[in-house]
């Protein structure tokens, strides 16, 4: 099974999530996506696979969120835009497995993935 992260070694959560996925026996895939941001057609995959909107993969409490003058009713497509140019504005750990994903917020969640 292929097992990806998009991790944030600085952020507890994605820390933990790591630290779950190597418990359970899983060796991901490490995309640090701060240095090595996803492109906006990887964001829509993430989006389909998740099944959410744009604005529930987004940090809004982020100060670039406010600074690029964003609001939780913009459309998908400037969000996702925002979040390919500003990677910091990306909800993290996202973990993918295969044709599916969880974002590990609590970190448990992304067990999900491996039943």
């Amino acid at each position: 099974m292929s097992v990806t992260i998009w991790h944030n070694p600085r952020c507890s959560k994605s820390r933990q999530t790591l630290a779950l996925l190597a418990e359970a026996g899983h060796a991901p895939e490490i995309i640090r996506y701060l240095e090595t941001p996803p492109s906006a057609s990887e964001i829509e995959n993430a989006l389909a696979l998740l099944d959410i909107p744009a604005i529930a993969l987004m940090r809004s409490g982020e100060k670039r969120f406010r600074e690029l003058g964003l609001s939780k009713t913009d459309a998908d497509a400037k969000l996702i835009a925002a979040m390919a140019d500003n990677p910091i504005l990306i909800e993290r750990p996202v973990v993918f497995a295969n044709t599916r994903a969880a974002i590990g917020r609590p970190p448990e969640s992304v067990l999900g993935l491996f039943d």
